[in-house]
């Protein structure tokens, strides 16, 4: 599978804010990964800040897919929910996609909602790879 990143210099560099404008994908078989979540293996919240819950949804998404024999590097796009009480300071999304996809990042779109599955979630990401 060949996956490339693009952000063309005649639209906004969006890898400042840890996105590409599109990937291009060449073979290979699509996993599609259920919105994942900041919460550990007992479903508990892995913290109380925008931040930690996307940090373990984003680990917990290198699960899923480790146990698809893909990585993060094969993500090709990622749908984010935030929840309006946490849409003040996006940030923290930032720093996160920046820390997890340091080059090419995937496609994304940002979205916020009135709230999650449960009300203490601020933060949901869905994906889509390509191994």
């Amino acid at each position: 599978m060949t996956r490339h990143a693009l952000t063309p210099a005649s639209v906004f560099d969006s890898t400042q804010f840890g996105f590409s404008q599109a990937v291009t994908t060449d073979g290979g078989t699509t996993i599609h990964v259920s919105g994942q979540v900041g919460w550990d293996p007992d479903s508990g919240v892995v913290g109380p800040d925008l931040a930690s819950q996307l940090d373990g949804a984003l680990r917990n998404l290198a699960l899923v897919l480790d146990a698809a024999s893909a990585h993060l590097r094969d993500v090709a796009s990622l749908r984010i929910y935030v929840v309006e009480e946490a849409a003040g300071d996006l940030a923290p999304i930032r720093v996160g996609l920046q820390r997890y996809f340091p080059s090419d990042p995937p496609a994304a779109t940002w979205l916020v909602v009135n709230r999650l599955a449960d009300p203490a979630m601020l933060i949901e990401v869905e994906a889509t790879a390509v191994r």
